[in-house]
């Protein structure tokens, strides 16, 4: 082992900036963080609380629940959002596990091939019945591998220093990184037994070196448990004074570190080592991370349980932090955790960091007692960057060029700016027409990015460029260049307009009347005349119609015309005329007739209803009635509140009770939904929810009281049950039967006895003949485990344990041969 570790300094996150339901379990993995800050920077430890014996407690030491797999790969993520080419760092590694024996020490391992480095420390340490955030710990105070960027095969090959002296060779049974992570767990157990190592025995005062040379002398540390005991047989130094200075730094030349270092890193990034704070750290939930146009869209919501105000959330994208306040109104959080109020939901937009794939990390910032919280992390591509876009068309009009085409500045969704450049002169215009020839990768910028830009020109054969202009991170961009070929001159010869009048689409108390027209004496837009019931009304035909445009070269694409115009009738007629630009006569183009959609429009009504009954059965409601938001024949939503809690549902079942209000919008407006109630009296409020412009509408409240059974009274009375069955089998047997404690409906505890060792199981399997047996009792009071049991023969014993009061029963014992 590494006696005198290298001395690493932390690389810590300070925090600042797929949806779960508010009551989330509160598990999450606690991470180092300074409130208020804003960048990431290197932290000193403080050191407060050192205790050279007492270093960790063996409750912390061995609390092997502190952390799952996935939250050792969310703590790896956000330490290294991003490795160096070339190398894999811990977050990334993997690596095929290997078979292990279960012993006295731990209780073996199934090999796994091309297993992560997180699933092995967190199945190591189920195995072998360690903190998984002291294998965490000590990967980085013996190779710094947590928050390494370029580490080489032998930092993982020696991660622990597990059976590799300061001054000889590793011992090959134990090179590589699972041999590492398993040979150090079990062997910190050995040590923790007391059985062949006892120089470091708890309960006692040894003088412990400060370094390797032992001219620099040792001092009285008096070790007050196992765990440390264990900690100073695998690096039997104590930091001097001045290691202890230092902070992360160096001391001087008798300073050691290794211990100092597992103390720094293991209360910097999962707080004190005497007790496990969990209970003290905040939690919540990250319910959306979401790349948008030049930031990054994050939610969720996060409580301290040390506190009813609101909290700090810090998002981080690549490394960059963002501070904001969990302080938004969540009050499906609030009926999730009474008492905390609804202040404590979080929705914020932060600045993207650059092109490339990045990790978005972010923490909830302790307040009190307790440390800080990583929710989790998610890697997204940022939509940032230079412009993007392209040429669609280049084609010769008028005095001289359509130009049109597409631009995305990918840093916001507003309009791009572009320059077209023409015989070595550019021209600035907004790219903020409708564009159907942006690619769906850029959906979310929405249709309105297109150019169509027209530049003067002499005939002649030109080179026109476009080039994007950059409003963000990145630079200006070409999107490309063509040549194009401008014919000679039109002249006026008193033509008349040709074009036509294409449809007439209906629409709601609309048409729209759509067609093209060119006066052949010019290559300008030219006006159309409309005719509704004998009244005419202007427009010009100046819509891009690149269809147009190619079937007549030199004229351009703007001669288009789509107008919608209105009517109260059910069916119209509308008639088109080309005017001429110049001299000679006008074209008529024809008439056309459709019918018209009357039908209602949305004039921001609020929904209007009636609640019809709340019938209450036990602990349900169940609630009927009708609501009608009038301006839509549409079913609508309707929300029913229990107290604050509420839950949407679809008024669209048969009700006649709209039909008097509302004759022609059908019966089907109806809901009929049941709710559970909480003991007591409840107030079931229903509210119609609008579909369009306008409010929502409290439709009614009406009191509930639900009929809950009164609670089963412990009585002191001892569980009764049978012990049904003992199977052998290959290296376990299986154990049958039910238990019930007459007090309680709960599941009740077995105790299963195996050649006098007992283990806790639960009773608590679905046993239909039991409720059938024993009415009001439930059901879940069985029991079926498989007990794992060496080859041979053995006595087993199960006893009922009692939920309360009164004593457990022994349901009998048995004898049963178990083979190899």
């Amino acid at each position: 082992m590494l006696a005198i570790a290298a001395v690493f300094v932390s690389v810590l996150v300070p925090s600042v900036a797929d949806a779960a339901s508010a009551s989330a379990a509160r598990t999450s993995v606690v991470a180092s963080t300074t409130a208020g800050a804003a960048t990431t920077a290197i932290r000193p430890a403080t050191l407060d609380g050192w205790n050279a014996g007492n270093i960790i407690s063996d409750a912390v030491f061995t609390d092997k629940s502190t952390m799952s797999a996935q939250q050792i790969q969310d703590f790896f993520n956000a330490k290294v959002p991003s490795c160096q080419s070339g190398y894999t760092c811990l977050k990334d590694f993997r690596v095929t596990s290997q078979n292990r024996p279960a012993d006295a020490y731990c209780s073996g391992y199934s090999g796994t091939a091309n297993e992560s480095a997180a699933s092995i420390i967190y199945r190591v340490s189920q195995s072998c019945n360690i903190n998984p955030r002291v294998l965490i710990v000590m990967l980085q105070k013996e190779q710094g591998l947590v928050t390494h960027t370029w580490p080489s095969g032998w930092r993982y090959d020696s991660a622990l220093g597990q059976g590799c002296p300061d001054d000889a060779p590793c011992d090959p049974s134990y090179v590589g990184f699972f041999q590492q992570i398993y040979g150090a767990a079990r062997q910190m157990q050995i040590y923790m037994e007391g059985r062949w190592f006892t120089w470091y025995q708890p309960g006692n005062t040894w003088n412990v070196l400060y370094n390797p040379n032992q001219g620099c002398g040792s001092g009285p540390v008096y070790i007050a448990n196992k765990a440390t005991a264990a900690l100073y047989y695998y690096t039997p130094y104590q930091p001097n004074a001045a290691a202890l200075r230092a902070g992360y730094g160096e001391g001087d030349s008798c300073s050691a570190y290794g211990n100092r270092n597992f103390y720094n890193y293991f209360t910097d990034w999962f707080g004190s080592t005497q007790s496990n704070p969990a209970a003290d750290n905040p939690f919540g939930n990250v319910e959306m991370v979401q790349a948008r146009p030049g930031e990054v869209a994050v939610s969720g919501w996060a409580i301290d349980p040390n506190t009813s105000s609101p909290i700090s959330v810090h998002v981080y994208v690549g490394g960059v932090g963002t501070a904001i306040a969990a302080d938004q109104t969540r009050w499906d959080v609030a009926g999730a955790y009474p008492g905390k109020g609804e202040k404590h939901g979080f929705s914020a937009r932060v600045p993207a960091q650059g092109p490339d794939a990045t990790e978005v990390c972010i923490y909830a910032i302790n307040s009190g007692p307790g440390t800080n919280v990583l929710l989790g992390c998610q890697k997204i591509v940022p939509m940032t960057g230079s412009p993007v876009g392209a040429i669609t068309s280049i084609k010769a009009a008028g005095d001289g060029f359509d130009v049109t085409g597409w631009a995305i500045d990918p840093d916001t969704t507003g309009p791009a700016t572009v320059h077209v450049y023409i015989a070595g002169v550019g021209r600035p215009f907004t790219a903020n027409a409708s564009s159907t020839s942006i690619p769906a990768g850029y959906q979310q910028y929405g249709a309105n990015h297109g150019f169509v830009a027209h530049v003067p020109s002499q005939p002649g054969t030109q080179s026109i460029c476009v080039y994007g202009i950059n409003i963000g991170p990145g630079a200006n961009s070409e999107l490309g260049c063509q040549q194009a070929t401008k014919p000679g001159g039109i002249e006026e010869k008193g033509r008349a307009p040709i074009g036509n009048f294409e449809t007439l689409v209906s629409g709601r108390g609309v048409v729209t009347a759509k067609g093209w027209a060119i006066d052949p004496d010019t290559a300008a837009p030219i006006q159309v005349h409309l005719y509704q019931g004998g009244v005419g009304r202007p427009f010009t035909a100046d819509k891009v119609r690149a269809d147009v445009g190619a079937a007549n070269p030199g004229y351009g694409d703007k001669h288009g015309f789509e107008e919608q115009l209105t009517t109260s009738d059910t069916t119209t007629t509308v008639c088109a005329y080309g005017i001429n630009a110049g001299p000679g006569g006008n074209t008529f183009f024809g008439c056309k007739t459709v019918d018209v959609d009357q039908s209602i429009p949305d004039q921001g009504r609020a929904p209007v209803g009636a609640i019809d009954a709340v019938d209450v059965t036990g602990t349900s409601a169940r609630v009927t009635g009708w609501a009608v938001d009038p301006d839509t024949r549409s079913p609508i939503n309707v929300h029913i509140y229990v107290g604050a809690v509420g839950q949407a549902f679809m008024a669209d079942k048969a009700n006649n009770g709209s039909l008097s209000a509302f004759p022609s919008y059908g019966s089907n407006h109806g809901f009929d939904q049941t709710v559970t109630i909480p003991s007591g009296t409840s107030t079931i409020c229903v509210y119609g929810i609008n579909t369009g412009a306008g409010g929502h509408s409290l439709l009614g409240c009406k009191q509930a009281t639900a009929s809950v059974t009164p609670p089963v009274v412990d009585r002191g009375r001892a569980p009764f049950g049978n012990y049904e069955a003992l199977i052998g089998g290959a290296g376990s047997a299986t154990v049958a039967g039910w238990a019930i404690d007459p007090d309680t409906t709960d599941p009740i505890a077995i105790h299963i006895y195996v050649d006098g060792v007992g283990t806790q199981y639960a009773a608590d399997v679905a046993r239909p003949d039991v409720a059938a047996a024993y009415p009001g009792t439930g059901s879940n009071h069985g029991f079926y485990q498989t007990v794992p049991m060496s080859p041979g023969t053995h006595g087993v014993c199960v006893y009922g344990i009692n939920n309360g009061a009164g004593g457990h029963t022994l349901l009998g014992c048995r004898t049963v041969t178990v083979t190899g």
